[in-house]
């Protein structure tokens, strides 16, 4: 009996030893934190090399963080005790977590991690796990443990060991080619797999000085193109990422691979991600012959049509060279701003359509331009071409047709304050397109713009049709002259913000008192004292009718909203309080923002919409410079303004609005942004 008893108490002590000497901690709990428990196992059989096996539970919904854990958040460490050799983890594929506009990195329900230590380690492996977990709110957790390395091996932790090494992502054989590159704001990954991609995911490790934020994913057969927000952790710009390198995650179908690359310079648009070059070319073809209604352009057409009308012998050959001359000036413009663009990518400085009018220079030489042209149509002055170049331009009957070329040139330069349909995306794609893309593109615009010019050049019978010139022609030349004029003083008042408003009145009444002076220099005190008169009673019923019409238009011209300042944080904070947000990105010298401002957002209805105690209203001004203002549309694609956009629980992504603005179009976008949480 007794010897029963010693074979029972010795077969108890061999189950019992190995379960307490392995090395294995157990389930780890911290009465602190009752959402997550840890366990750590070690194997040291291979030679040289001691592995562990840190497994991690969360209850239901609840998170932890891969090695890199994005926007926000803590990635799981072991502080060691004794000072062993360095440890290696290898992390298995994440998933992505969004919440409020913030994207995150991490694990839930179960992961397993493996760690690898090479070289001698104490016998007793200890040290304290720090794991940060998160739901509605975080917990960062403390886990001393203690492993004993000279206990027997445990049979199943090669098994469980190999098993978590092959949710960790491989070299290579996912990705036929990746590559990346930056513009301002923007981080754009292209990948190919032959195979074809079903539900690529990328997954990033941190860069200095920038956040990476939820990338937008498009894959079209064996090619991915992806956009990733960068900004600097605080919401403005991020530094020019250029010739660093960057470690990401890439996975589809189950499989991942790991890739690091350098970062180049621009790939593709946001714009080139969503449809290939003939639909962009077709853009810019359609976007640069809208132009050509915009009220900025109007005067020189006018100016064009005076041209051929004032000619007493008109023929088809000479009004088809004068045109193509126009035509060939509207291009040659936008070849220059295509230089311009290249010139400011490869300083990685702000791209943009209209950026220079945020140059005082610029607008002061417009304005300047835009006077000569008032005077010259006012009869004060003629241009007079020198002999060389009337030598190179002279055409038929000895009329050259330098004038003609710098019409258009001056048509394009009176344009670019102005973005029609078709126009930013056409030119969002060709500012981050190649080199020779973003040439072709602004030839393409215009062409697109010439389109009018190049059609009476085919078909010049079409002018020859127009009345031929009297007397009346002096009341179009005068008309054609207070159009520009006007033009110039409403290029002025963009100095308004450059030099203050009184240095800008008194230039604008010197300008025209000069005007005056030479009026009646030229043309007598009768004609002066009519035109001052004239003016006068044009200014008298305007305000006569003003007055009169009030309570018509008074109320609408009141700007009502609680416009808050851009940016990225108040776009995020909106959408944590369930809230809707309406940008409006504006500047002074954008002739289609007034409209907008005008047609649309002084309407009482859109004013009581933009008022709504659950709507933020964000406002950006681009009239100067402003980098932030630069990244953040750069992030959405676009280059030019106005640009609106809306977000809201139904629309957490954001709805782009068209350029033209309509009633009906912000009113019905604004009330899909509630989605169902109202």
């Amino acid at each position: 009996m007794l010897n029963i008893i010693r074979s029972a108490l010795a077969c108890l002590l061999m189950l019992w030893l190995p379960a307490l000497q392995a090395a294995d901690s157990g389930w780890l709990q911290n009465p602190a934190n009752d959402h997550a428990k840890v366990r750590l196992r070690a194997d040291t059989s291979h030679p040289g090399e001691t592995r562990l096996l840190l497994a991690i539970e969360l209850q239901q919904g609840w998170k932890t963080y891969w090695r890199s854990p994005g926007e926000g958040g803590i990635a799981p460490a072991i502080s060691w005790q004794g000072n062993p050799p360095p440890a290696t983890w290898f992390w298995p594929t994440p998933q992505r977590f969004d919440v409020a506009g913030i994207s995150t990195q991490g694990y839930h329900d179960r992961v397993e991690l493996p760690i690898a230590i090479k070289g001698a380690v104490p016998p007793q492996l200890a040290g304290t796990l720090t794991l940060s977990t998160c739901s509605n709110v975080c917990i960062l957790t403390d886990y001393p443990f203690s492993l004993d390395l000279g206990a027997p091996p445990d049979a199943q932790f090669n098994h469980d060991f190999a098993q978590a090494m092959g949710q960790v992502p491989i070299a290579d054989g996912l990705v036929d080619g990746i590559k990346a590159g930056y513009q301002r704001g923007a981080l754009q990954i292209s990948a190919e797999r032959t195979a074809g991609w079903q539900q690529p995911e990328l997954f990033f490790d941190t860069l200095e000085d920038a956040d990476l934020g939820k990338p937008q994913i498009s894959a079209d057969g064996s090619r991915m193109l992806a956009q990733v927000p960068v900004s600097d952790g605080w919401g403005d710009t991020a530094p020019d990422l250029r010739g660093k390198t960057l470690t990401l995650v890439i996975s589809d179908g189950g499989i991942a691979q790991q890739v690091q690359l350098p970062i180049g310079g621009p790939l593709v648009s946001p714009a080139a991600a969503a449809f290939p070059l003939w639909q962009a070319v077709l853009m810019a073809l359609a976007g640069g012959l809208i132009l050509n209604l915009m009220p900025c352009v109007l005067p020189v057409l006018g100016i064009k049509l005076g041209s051929i009308l004032q000619v007493e012998l008109r023929d088809r050959r000479s009004i088809r060279l004068q045109f193509l001359a126009s035509s060939l000036g509207i291009i040659a413009s936008f070849m220059a701003l295509a230089l311009l663009m290249t010139a400011l990518r490869l300083s990685n400085q702000a791209l943009g359509w209209g950026i220079q009018f945020q140059n005082p220079w610029f607008i002061g030489f417009m304005v300047l331009v835009t006077l000569l042209f008032s005077a010259n149509l006012f009869g004060l002055f003629h241009v007079q071409l020198s002999s060389s170049l009337n030598t190179k331009l002279a055409t038929h009957n000895g009329h050259g047709l330098s004038g003609h070329f710098w019409q258009g040139a001056f048509a394009t330069l009176l344009a670019t304050p102005c973005s029609a349909p078709f126009l930013g995306t056409a030119v969002a794609f060709a500012l981050a397109a190649p080199l020779p893309v973003l040439w072709g593109m602004f030839v393409a615009l215009g062409i697109g713009m010439s389109l009018p010019w190049l059609l009476i050049a085919a078909w010049p019978a079409l002018a020859l049709r127009l009345p031929r010139p009297g007397r009346w022609m002096n009341a179009l030349r005068w008309a054609m002259g207070l159009l520009m004029l006007a033009s110039s003083l409403w290029l002025l008042s963009l100095m308004v913000n450059h030099i203050g408003a009184t240095p800008t009145l008194a230039l604008g009444g010197m300008a025209l008192l000069a005007l005056l002076l030479a009026v009646w220099r030229r043309h007598g005190v009768r004609l002066a004292a009519g035109w001052v008169a004239g003016t006068l009673v044009l200014f008298g019923v305007a305000l006569l009718a003003g007055s009169l019409t009030a309570g018509l238009w008074r109320q609408p011209l009141q700007d009502k909203v609680r416009w808050q300042p851009l940016s990225e944080q108040a776009i995020t904070q909106a959408l944590a309080e369930r809230k809707r947000v309406f940008i409006d990105v504006t500047a002074d010298w954008c002739v289609t923002c007034k409209a907008n401002k005008f047609n649309v957002l002084l309407r009482d209805d859109v004013q009581k919409a933009l008022n709504a105690e659950d709507v933020v209203a964000l406002r950006g001004d681009w009239s100067r410079p402003s980098a932030e203002i630069s990244a953040f549309l750069q992030r959405r694609g676009s280059v030019a303004v106005p640009f609106n956009q809306i977000y809201g629980p139904g629309s957490p992504d954001g709805v782009v609005l068209s350029p033209l603005l309509t009633r009906d179009a912000v009113l019905q976008t604004l009330s899909a942004a509630k989605g169902n949480s109202q």
